[in-house]
């Protein structure tokens, strides 16, 4: 199967799985290109394969830096609310030939990789609330 041309891949899966906002498949192909980019790649051969785990931490980098404080408010209006949702769209932009996977690549692959608030909270809340949280409850 040749690949195809994204925006083509895009109008398909948002005419047959709607679930997801256009904008989370550019912003998950963004991240992709970001983590291909930030990972070590050999100086000659084939392109290095980039794993789910990769990928996913890729995700969350690219997030922070692009939208800081109200990532996780901007992932949860583009319908992504757990990695699984993440790792869902890349395989519909594998199943419509927009990406390439290899035969060990899977869905699970993506499950529970890391909760959103960890993730996309709480790298902004002050320091010391991160290192005790009972810290920052109100006193009774």
């Amino acid at each position: 199967m040749h690949p195809v041309h994204f925006d083509e891949a895009l109008e398909r899966i948002l005419a047959e799985e709607p679930r997801f906002h256009r904008n989370a498949y550019v912003f998950i192909r963004e991240a992709l290109d970001y983590t291909v980019k930030n990972l070590r790649k050999p100086r000659t051969g084939p392109k290095r394969h980039v794993s789910g785990h990769e990928l996913l931490e890729g995700i969350r980098r690219y997030a922070l830096e692009q939208f800081g404080p109200i990532t996780k408010t901007v992932l949860n209006r583009w319908g992504l609310h757990t990695t699984r949702d993440m790792g869902e769209m890349v395989f519909l932009l594998v199943q419509h030939g927009n990406l390439g996977k290899s035969d060990e690549d899977r869905i699970e692959d993506f499950e529970c990789a890391y909760d959103f608030d960890e993730a996309f909270r709480r790298p902004f809340e002050p320091r010391s609330r991160r290192r005790h949280p009972e810290a920052a409850l109100p006193h009774s």
